[in-house]
């Protein structure tokens, strides 16, 4: 049997940059274009996605803010072009409500199997577990379950008709009622592996990704991984197989599992043998250029294509400039030196709420703004449909979060020089948990402890901030629950939170002040 698995597209179903507008290797069509011209899919082999799919691009953006306007889901639509069979949640696809993944749901051929979360309105048709019987007989049994910490991230309104139960629990159940029905276990994931799988190290001491216990606590034979956007060609635990591909529909993975019998020999030709007797190898296989064609794949595609030409008026939109381009920022530099993109962040959600301090982070890529703007470039630098919580913390919570932010830098040993903290980059480059924050003046001193790096903290017009004082911050509905390593944010009362997404309000500012002058909401020192 073979078993072509995707996770995290995040909206990519051209092989198209909709920021520069430049073609890339990406691309759910492109990938239903290799797999047809490979030759890959016959009755032997399973299509798979493991999640993530509705967030990511302008494109998915466009359309979800305009779905009454089509008849066609551009997710779905690359999707039923790969023959997907089986697909599951990511967080993702529950930050647009309940209708929006009911809308995608729809459009896809494929079926949907999720042991963990239970549809209170019935309107999904979500198996908790399917057995698959394939042409040469094999019958695959086939369960999923995504991440828990959806009750963590996810906005409340956006859950109202979900019940989201632990993933550890359902997929135990699901395990036992597939044992014996089936000659091959899988279980899809939308999770990562909380080891370091060379060492064995605990990455993490949360219950986000679990992909380990899942491993040493059930038997499956295949467990197909996402979330981290980790390349992971095949790793071989306690007789389970496991693969996880990166994100954006760049590559995808491609399983071959063989039934030779039990036998002690766990290293068959490069293959590794599971607990049914299957002998599995695996490959990650790039999108290659001769199939991301985008010309070619839009006109092919003639509702698609329109929505692609409506797109590009919509992005093209100027909303207002700056008195001056930013230029691209790299990390290390803005996080030691200040981010001017940031710096906007901070202060719409300041003026919006009219809290005292305000945190954000950027994304992993270097980003910057031109110096005239259009909705294209507003959603190229907050790719998020994040709200905003106002929380009411001390001043010792405060520095506990500001500790976080100062974990991102470590002293390299050969050079001297200030680096990025392993603790950011591995096992998932997390640039976007170092936050930068606004009405604060303060200092980071490296050359200290971890967690005794604030040197100096006080208030923008430098007034003293008193670590029993209450005061408000304002952060993303992300950042809210304490994620990234923020706990001391989640720990405060939530006094307001509010329904409008960072896009939209950042439209709006950029609309009402231009042309935005440099803004200055914050000073900081990074020394060591």
């Amino acid at each position: 049997m073979r078993i072509i698995f995707t996770s995290d597209t995040h909206g990519h179903v051209f092989p198209i940059n909709y920021a520069t507008g430049e073609q890339e290797n990406s691309g759910l069509l492109s990938i239903a274009a290799q797999m047809e011209g490979e030759k890959e899919k016959d009755g032997n082999t399973l299509v798979i996605d493991g999640g993530d799919n509705l967030q990511g691009t302008p494109l998915m953006a466009y359309y979800l803010s305009h779905m009454d306007e089509y008849d066609l889901n551009p997710m779905a639509e690359g999707f039923n072009a790969m023959g997907l069979d089986y697909y599951t949640f990511g967080n993702h696809d529950f930050n647009y409500g309940y209708e929006a993944f009911k809308d995608f749901a729809e459009a896809m051929k494929a079926t949907l199997v999720c042991a963990n979360v239970i549809d209170k309105t019935c309107g999904l048709d979500i198996k908790k577990h399917v057995i698959h019987i394939l042409e040469d007989g094999t019958k695959v049994g086939i369960t999923g379950a995504v991440t828990g910490f959806v009750n963590v991230w996810e906005q409340e309104r956006n859950l109202i008709n979900y019940i989201i139960e632990d993933p550890i629990d359902a997929l135990k159940k699901e395990n036992e009622e597939l044992e014996g029905k089936c000659d091959i276990k899988v279980c899809i994931y939308h999770g990562g592996f909380e080891e370091d799988l060379t060492t064995g190290t605990v990455l993490s001491d949360t219950a986000e990704n679990q992909a380990c216990r899942i491993i040493r606590e059930m038997n499956f034979d295949i467990i197909l991984t996402g979330h981290q956007h980790k390349p992971i060609e095949g790793v071989a635990m306690s007789g389970t197989y496991g693969v996880q591909p990166p994100d954006k529909a760049m590559q995808y993975c491609v399983l071959d599992a063989e039934y030779v019998g039990m036998d002690d020999n766990r290293d068959i030709k490069g293959r590794t043998l599971t607990h049914s007797g299957f002998s599995v190898m695996s490959f990650l296989i790039p999108v290659e250029k001769h199939y991301a064609d985008f010309e070619k794949l839009n006109d092919a595609n003639p509702g698609l294509k329109k929505m692609n030409q409506d797109l590009q008026i919509w992005l093209d939109e100027p909303i207002g400039c700056l008195e001056k381009e930013i230029e691209p920022e790299q990390k290390l530099e803005c996080a030691i030196n200040g981010s001017k993109v940031a710096a906007i962040f901070n202060q719409v959600q300041l003026e919006f709420t009219g809290a005292d301090f305000s945190s954000t982070s950027i994304s992993n890529d270097p980003l910057g703004l031109p110096k005239n703007i259009t909705v294209r470039d507003v959603l190229n630098i907050y790719r998020f449909a994040n709200t905003e919580v106002v929380k009411e913390i001390t001043g010792a919570d405060l520095k506990e979060a500001l500790e976080r932010s100062a974990e991102y830098f470590s002293i390299d040993e050969k050079t001297g020089e200030i680096c990025v903290s392993e603790a950011f980059l591995k096992p998932k480059v997390e640039h976007y948990n170092y936050d930068y924050f606004a009405g604060l003046c303060y200092e980071f001193d490296i050359s200290r402890p971890v967690g005794d790096r604030v040197v100096m903290l006080k208030k923008l017009d430098g007034t003293e901030i008193f670590p029993d004082e209450k005061y408000t911050i304002v952060t993303s509905n992300y950042r809210a629950t304490g994620t990234g390593g923020y706990k001391s944010i989640a720990r405060g009362r939530t006094v307001r939170t509010y329904t409008e997404e960072m896009p939209d309000l950042l439209i709006d500012f950029i609309k009402r002040n231009s042309p935005v002058g440099e803004i200055d909401n914050c000073r900081y020192k990074v020394r060591f």
